[in-house]
């Protein structure tokens, strides 16, 4: 079986059923009995028409189940209504799913998950596994979130800017399991940037594959996290980031600034350097005001003290610094690097410390310890 042709088959025989009329709960559990014979019965005796195959197989589902529920009554009358086999249409109704799935009642973490079955072809087994939950757990919150769009009309514009924030979280998530997360958002949002003529879809995608090219470096042997400027350079993936690069400046050409292509542009600075001393600090300095004028967000300014500290010193970066709250996440890490750059090592070891025991994950609070246990052994 092509498990990756029926991934890719998922979402859009989805979304026949859902412009047919039936309702998404029912549409999606329709497809996914579709997809279980398929993989009984296309080894012995594979369609011409995959995704034809597909949509007349669902629809039938769909259908037998109407039937079997007495509640649906109404729906008999589609019975004689179901089209004839044949070619499924060309029309690719993928994109009303993503602006389904992201649909506002729905809280994040339910988003991402609808995102990862609807559109992603994923199975719950994976997704459960993706985010280190049971299987229950996540078929509770998947059937929660489609019972909240059941009955959802797509019949105005969707939200570009929350769906691009789903995928923007699911690849945030990483890789666990066997299902690689950042993989799968980078496919998501290539096929949506694909779909819609819009900057920052294509800045999202540009920002993940710049970010997902460094990811074999960020690590050594023994899993520990490596800092970018100690990074092998030679392992970033140079394709990913010529590709990254292009699209970004594409979307850039047009003028139309958002929030992701800044992220990009600062992702594109760090990749484009030969080596971590080479980095043009100014520029980043200069493209995460730019952001900081776009979303005022505190965890940017956090990022552009870093950068300030680069570019003016680490005096400068301090004063920068001084002015967030310290209540920030990985605020203290930041201080106890800006401190190091300005050589007062015992309040960076402590401050080091400090931020290992707040640290989010084991490993960023091995990294952490490993910097004031460096520090403390120096002096």
């Amino acid at each position: 079986m092509d498990e990756a042709l029926l991934r890719s088959l998922t979402p859009g025989v989805l979304a026949v059923l859902v412009r047919r009329g039936a309702d998404f709960a029912a549409a999606e559990d329709a497809v996914q009995d579709a997809l279980v014979e398929a993989v009984h019965s296309w080894p012995a005796d594979p369609p011409r028409d995959a995704k034809g195959w597909l949509v007349t197989v669902a629809w039938r589902k769909f259908l037998d189940a109407a039937r079997a529920d007495t509640a649906r009554r109404r729906r008999e009358d589609r019975v004689d209504e179901e089209p004839p086999p044949g070619p499924a249409p060309s029309a690719d109704d993928t994109l009303q799913l993503y602006f389904l799935c992201a649909h506002p009642s729905l809280t994040p973490s339910s988003a991402v998950a609808l995102t990862l079955r609807a559109v992603g072809g994923l199975t719950t087994r994976q997704i459960a596994q993706a985010y280190l939950v049971p299987e229950a757990t996540m078929a509770q919150r998947i059937s929660r979130a489609k019972r909240t769009v059941s009955g959802v009309r797509l019949d105005r514009p969707g939200d570009v800017a929350t769906v691009l924030r789903v995928l923007y979280l699911v690849f945030n998530e990483g890789y666990s399991g066997d299902i690689d997360l950042a993989a799968e958002a980078i496919r998501l949002t290539r096929q949506l940037a694909a779909a819609i003529d819009h900057p920052e879809a294509a800045g999202l995608l540009a920002l993940m594959l710049l970010h997902h090219a460094r990811r074999a470096a960020r690590t050594a042997p023994d899993g520990s996290l490596v800092p970018l400027a100690e990074q092998d350079r030679g392992r970033w993936d140079t394709a990913s980031i010529a590709e990254g690069i292009e699209i970004l400046q594409a979307a850039l050409a047009r003028d139309r600034l958002g929030e992701f292509q800044a992220q990009a542009a600062i992702a594109a600075l760090h990749a484009d350097a030969p080596t971590a001393e080479e980095t043009d600090w100014v520029q980043i300095v200069e493209w995460y005001d730019e952001l900081t004028r776009l979303t005022d967000n505190p965890v940017v300014r956090l990022n552009r003290a870093v950068a300030v500290g680069e570019a003016d010193g680490a005096q400068a970066g301090l004063a920068a610094l001084a002015e967030l709250d310290d209540s920030l996440p990985r605020h203290t890490a930041v201080a106890a690097h800006l401190h190091e750059r300005a050589g007062d090592r015992p309040t960076a070891a402590r401050l080091y410390a400090e931020a290992a025991r707040k640290a989010p994950n084991l490993a960023e609070r091995d990294h952490l310890t490993r910097q004031a246990a460096r520090l403390n052994t120096c002096q």
